[in-house]
């Protein structure tokens, strides 16, 4: 996998460009250096005038971070009169004003000065002097142009390879047109306004029923606001559809079988014991409990409602034998349910009340008057071995390896 921005797989750039001279560089480490923001910006072309240190400098390999190509190919001069012999046009780059008559330019100037020799073919050299004191008043003698960069006048000195860097990257902005490498994908179209008119009419519904345009008054204000907030977004196709399904997940709440709602566990357990104080949530003149309590219900478990189902629905034993959690049977809702066994599994709470007892109680008359096999199955065991729970459940119900 390529690095930070280092990509072996890539093509490296090779084109035309100035060459690079070093003037009696003190470390290997700033060659190195240098070499790695020359590559960064396709240069390649790189000279050195007596380097103090022996050359070639495995600590100036060591800081190239790959850019090997450049040393390999960098030239050794005993002066800068011979490294420049064969140029047509020098840069002289300087913090210092060395009070010679030449023209001055920044970086980017220096670019475009530089572009039409280079493509012409002609060698055009850009001189950088040593760490500590920079170049001679004779060699900036030298050079047809200085260089040198808006800088706080009180610490004007740049490291090496950061001179190298900017001026290497005005070149190369220059001679690519500023061309990115990247920019951000585009992996959805645009959002139609009819597709935007859709989900602008699903999301005021939904904030509707909540009484989110209040008050009435400010209803249109309201609905104006939030359009415009959604259209400067300028969503793609896949953005709303990204919305929509988060808005109707918070409206219809996490989905299957012991899956989050909008109670916690304790409030889970109290609406247990209310619904049994109210006969299960029946009403007169009706059979069955009232419309939603077992979506109620299975959206909101209890702690220990959770751990038993997800733990009975990675048991082997029991899957494929259609169990089922808070499902109406008759004018009941039965914790866990399997038609196919006509087995109903009664989860027993810990702190379970006198209510909730005959509620229980009733439930279990009515199922088994109709058949059903009813086990109980105390929470308290579930929280302290659940395995146990469950082999229990199967012994109880014969269920058997083979049965699943």
């Amino acid at each position: 996998m390529p690095g930070a921005g280092t990509d072996k797989t890539k093509r490296w750039v090779e084109q035309p460009g100035p060459v690079v001279i070093l003037v009696e560089p003190q470390l290997g480490e700033n060659i190195g250096s240098a070499a790695r923001a020359m590559a960064n910006f396709g240069l390649s072309r790189l000279r050195l005038v007596k380097p103090r240190e022996a050359w070639p400098n495995p600590q100036a390999r060591k800081m190239a971070s790959g850019a090997d190509r450049v040393l390999d190919q960098a030239e050794l001069f005993d002066s800068v009169e011979a490294a420049i012999a064969d140029c047509t046009l020098v840069f002289a780059t300087t913090a210092r004003a060395h009070d010679q008559a030449k023209p001055v330019v920044d970086a980017a100037e220096a670019a475009r000065d530089m572009a039409a020799p280079v493509a012409a073919g002609e060698t055009v050299a850009i001189l950088f002097g040593r760490e500590r004191i920079g170049l001679e008043n004779d060699e900036v003698a030298l050079a047809d142009k200085i260089i040198t960069l808006p800088v706080n006048p009180a610490f004007a000195s740049l490291n090496l390879a950061q001179a190298v860097v900017i001026v290497a990257y005005e070149w190369f902005k220059h001679a690519t047109s500023g061309a990115l490498p990247f920019r951000m994908p585009e992996r959805s179209p645009p959002a139609s306004k009819q597709q935007l008119y859709s989900f602008f009419k699903m999301l005021e519904d939904e904030l509707e029923k909540v009484e989110f345009f209040r008050p009435p008054d400010k209803r249109d204000t309201m609905q104006i606001n939030l359009r415009n907030i959604i259209t400067r977004m300028q969503p793609s196709q896949q953005d709303i559809r990204t919305l929509h399904g988060v808005i109707m997940s918070i409206v219809e709440g996490r989905k299957g079988p012991a899956r989050g709602g909008l109670l916690n566990g304790d409030e889970a357990a109290l609406l247990r014991n209310l619904l049994a104080e109210h006969g299960q949530g029946r009403v007169p003149n009706e059979r069955g409990p009232v419309r939603g309590l077992a979506r109620l219900l299975r959206r909101n478990p209890t702690d220990a409602e959770r751990t038993f189902w997800d733990a009975m629905m990675k048991d082997r034993r029991f899957v494929g034998l259609g169990f089922k959690r808070q499902v109406p049977v008759g004018p009941h809702v039965t914790d866990i349910v399997s038609f196919p066994l006509k087995a109903v599994i009664e989860l027993v709470p810990g702190d379970e009340n006198d209510a909730g007892l005959n509620a229980r109680i009733e439930r279990r008359a009515w199922l088994t008057e109709r058949g059903y096999r009813v086990v109980d199955v105390a929470m308290i065991d579930v929280e302290r071995n659940v395995g146990d729970v469950l082999s229990s459940l199967a012994a109880a119900l014969a269920i058997t390896p083979s049965a699943s």
